[in-house]
């Protein structure tokens, strides 16, 4: 070649390397196709043909292209390189790894390739050999701060969340203003419980970088889980701003703005996702969705879409863990595990306590606990513990949790945090049991493959629904929410809580993301029709309970008829239904373990028959408590009777003296006959599974 052509070549190459990063992809492809009948014999050109075909997406003639490369240039790093990339993307990690170390036999200590076999590693769940590939490479460049973050991310993976510090920090010495290095500080923090100072980290990120949507997402979830909403909502909207489509960002946004009680894009975020949804967006959060008014069939398209990419990305660790089971003996019991963020003083292990101590005293399963909480020290946990193993995985990343479920030989696993802050469902997409259910933790269809069962009952799922759900259905012939029998304090006097000497005590004690504008607007047509009365609320975060008073005002109530409740210990909170004439429920998404505090203790709750299964929970604890009138099956008529009761203290009395008449005789509150339910249910879809029948609906 000579020297002229060299030169032409080389700037070619120049300009074609400036397009791509510039992803001028059509424009590169052009001009390559058109350089490679000048230059047909350069490796390189025809490798940034086949990067400018892969931009484009033309994959076919992408990979005739970096093959030709190869054949041109042998010894091109960069080539075998970029086909290991594509058999990344094509879901080949395996042949990625090949290719790579057959490349480093040729080039040894190379800290390019060494860099790319660590990724391909870490896509195929190979975390400790990555770990080992990432300390060549920072070996042989030490001045990379790229490769401390490779070390960080598989230290990370493997739970060494200090380690993975170390890292993060010697590549921040090393570039203190690389975006990508306070991102990845935030997932490690965030990996050692320190949220706010992950909020930070990725707020840095963000402001370092603030055309890239992630940052302040990531900023955002941190200052939700640690309470800073406002903030939250605020870097969901910038989220928005920048990624209009992102699914995760568009309902985070719309469930934190309930919790704030702000209202005023609600209509429109609804519409948003219902669009989003329709679509099949992926990442639209299950939690939020039970706030929306969506039909089940809707709500199982976004469960599905949510559940498909956890399948996908789990499944490479999910066969590297390759797990089995034995068959256990005949006579030996069925091995039961619930598994929950909630083993201590939290609603679900109020809920579950009795059952737990009623299933160990009785036999006929062995029972074990997982709690992805770290331990509170409170009575509960202790309770918990003292009644069957308890095992902590708080500390564990869903792999090593995984293996220890697994190596317990657990046949029947029950996830009791459904899609909440604290999901397992990474822990459960990898299946460390044969039979996992759903229950309790997310009141609906969980749309995910490795949910084989739902428990339910008949009334929040009666068979009509049936096809809605993806999950086999075991029926329970009571409520499938076991009641928590504690004891409230002694009551304390109306004037102590701010109330009124007289008049009817309406109250709602949900957390306020259970309201919204139609459910709020029903509660203030009945204030206005029952004179002197007032409304109990749950105080919320974030001034929320001014924005609830302004709201009142706008419906011609007077803002102090809206009184808020602090957070209490529970023996307090549930002193103070002694106070309260009448419970009124929200829909679409019931109380739950409220509705059932306020039954326990003798208050009557009124609700509305839903369609799914989160708005039909406080029909099914009616029923059962043998109160079925107190279901009203439309708005209208729930309004109706709030106003007709709210008008006749006897009727409100009367209704109360037959709650505490029939609380001994229900099946609500009888926890040892839920006990034998439950054991019986665990134990069928245990003993089918030893025969090696799959499973099927089953009503009890």
């Amino acid at each position: 070649m000579t020297p002229n052509a060299r030169a032409e070549l080389e700037a070619l190459l120049q300009r074609l390397a400036y397009l791509l990063q510039h992803t001028a992809s059509g424009e590169a492809e052009a001009l390559a196709a058109k350089g490679r009948k000048e230059f047909p014999l350069s490796g390189e050109l025809a490798r940034l043909h086949g990067i400018a075909l892969l931009q484009l997406g033309r994959r076919r003639e992408a990979l005739t292209a970096l093959h030709r490369a190869a054949e041109l240039a042998p010894a091109s790093v960069e080539v075998q390189c970029n086909l290991a990339n594509v058999a990344l993307e094509d879901g080949r990690p395996e042949a990625a790894i090949e290719r790579l170390q057959a490349t480093l036999g040729r080039v040894p200590g190379h800290p390019g390739v060494l860099q790319a076999l660590g990724v391909a590693q870490m896509v195929a769940a190979r975390h400790e050999e990555a770990r080992d590939t990432f300390v060549q490479a920072v070996r042989a460049a030490p001045q990379h701060p790229g490769l401390r973050l490779n070390q960080a991310e598989a230290e990370l993976e493997l739970g060494a969340a200090a380690q993975a510090l170390a890292h993060v920090r010697e590549a921040l010495a090393l570039a203190p203003h690389l975006a990508a290095a306070h991102d990845l500080l935030g997932h490690v923090l965030h990996a050692q419980g320190h949220l706010s100072e992950a909020a930070q980290a990725w707020l840095e990120a963000e402001r370092l970088a603030p055309g890239e949507p992630r940052y302040a997402f990531q900023a955002a979830r941190m200052l939700e889980a640690s309470g800073e909403l406002a903030g939250a909502a605020a870097a969901y909207a910038r989220t928005l701003q920048n990624a209009p489509g992102s699914g995760p960002a568009l309902s985070r946004l719309a469930f934190t703005r309930r919790r704030l009680a702000d209202w005023r894009e609600q209509g429109k975020l609804t519409v948003r996702l219902r669009e989003a949804v329709e679509a099949g967006q992926h990442g639209i959060v299950p939690f939020a969705l039970l706030l929306e008014p969506f039909d089940r069939a809707l709500q199982r398209k976004a469960l599905e879409s949510f559940a498909r990419p956890i399948e996908q990305q789990l499944s490479p660790m999910r066969g590297h863990l390759g797990f089995t089971w034995r068959q256990p003996a005949p006579a030996e019991p069925i091995r039961v595990g619930l598994l929950s963020d909630g083993f201590g003083e939290h609603p679900i292990g109020r809920t579950v306590a009795g059952l737990v101590e009623a299933l160990a005293a009785a036999g006929g399963l062995e029972l074990h606990l997982f709690a992805t909480c770290a331990d509170d020290g409170g009575p509960l946990r202790r309770r918990l513990a003292a009644a069957v193993p308890l095992h902590a995985l708080d500390a564990l990343p869903p792999p090593q949790a995984a293996e220890r479920i697994h190596a317990l030989g657990i046949e029947v696993l029950a996830d009791l945090t459904g899609y909440g802050v604290h999901t397992n469902a990474d822990l459960l997409a990898l299946r460390p049991a044969p039979l996992q259910v759903n229950w309790l933790g997310h009141p609906g269809t969980t749309g995910a493959p490795w949910i084989d069962y739902l428990l339910a009952d008949t009334v929040v799922l009666p068979t009509s629904h049936r096809a809605d759900y993806s999950e086999k259905i075991l029926r329970l012939p009571r409520c499938f929410l076991p009641v928590a029998c504690a004891s409230p304090a002694p009551p304390p006097a109306r004037s102590a809580c701010g109330l009124p000497d007289t008049g009817v005590v309406f109250a709602c004690f949900s957390d306020v993301r259970k309201l919204d504008p139609a459910t709020f607007a029903r509660f203030m047509l009945i204030l206005r029709e029952v004179p002197g009365s007032v409304l109990w609320l749950r105080t919320g975060p974030d001034s929320a309970d001014e924005r609830l008073r302004a709201a009142a005002a706008e419906h011609d109530v007077s803002p102090e008829r809206l009184l808020f409740l602090p957070q209490l210990p529970h023996e307090e909170y549930l002193a103070r239904y002694a106070l309260v004439d009448l419970f009124l429920d929200t829909l679409p998404c019931n109380a739950r373990t409220t509705a059932a505090d306020a039954l326990w203790a003798g208050c009557p709750v009124l609700t509305t028959a839903g369609e799914t299964f989160a708005g039909r929970v406080c029909a099914s604890l009616l029923h059962h408590a043998h109160v079925p009138e107190l279901v009203a099956e439309e708005a209208d008529g729930f309004m109706a009777t709030a106003i007709r009761l709210g008008r006749d203290q006897a009727a409100l009395a009367a209704l109360r003296a037959r709650l505490a008449a029939v609380r001994e005789q229900s099946p609500l509150f009888d926890i040892g006959a839920f006990a034998g339910d439950f054991r019986r249910a665990m134990q069928s879809i245990g003993t089918r599974r030893r025969m090696g029948r799959p499973p099927i609906d089953l009503d009890f």
